[in-house]
């Protein structure tokens, strides 16, 4: 991983590419979206302060858990510009995710467990799928199948 001196407080968007290890089309996709900012040169070149490399680890480490850039976004706006987030910043914003990668996790053991099963339903009946349907919550108002037209329904329209 290539270092950046410390007397260098910008780096431009290569610098900042090979040293996170995101691509140069990824920042601009981060940037897009208000996860990361840089100031333009008079050249209207991108350059990025220093601490934008923590914020692009930080990113791609809730990617990875599968939070939402909405999500991120939103939690890197309670953090102060121009400083680096703290291992205390990390901790306290985790926390609020906690029950969230619960739920996905539970949601994905599901999946695990009753994959075979799924495989050979083909979600034919809804009634009785673990995934879809989970304790049969949508037999209460249709059968399985009147579901899937309902569903398209609600795509097309």
């Amino acid at each position: 991983m290539p270092q950046i001196p410390e007397k260098i407080h910008e780096l431009t968007v290569g610098q900042l590419s090979a040293r996170s290890g995101a691509a140069v089309s990824a920042l601009h996709f981060y940037e897009s979206k208000g996860l990361i900012s840089s100031r333009r040169t008079s050249g209207n070149q991108r350059r990025y302060t220093r601490d934008t490399l923590r914020r692009v680890a930080f990113v791609r480490a809730a990617q990875r858990v599968g939070i939402p850039l909405a999500t991120i976004r939103d939690a890197l706006a309670e953090l102060p510009e121009e400083r680096t987030p703290t291992h205390e910043d990390w901790a306290r914003l985790s926390e609020a995710w906690r029950s969230e990668l619960d739920e996905r996790i539970k949601q994905l053991n599901r999946l695990r467990d009753h994959l075979t099963d799924c495989i050979g339903c083909g979600c034919l009946s809804l009634d009785s799928c673990v995934l879809s349907n989970p304790d049969d919550a949508f037999g209460e108002r249709m059968a399985g199948s009147r579901l899937m037209v309902e569903r398209g329904r609600r795509r097309r329209g």
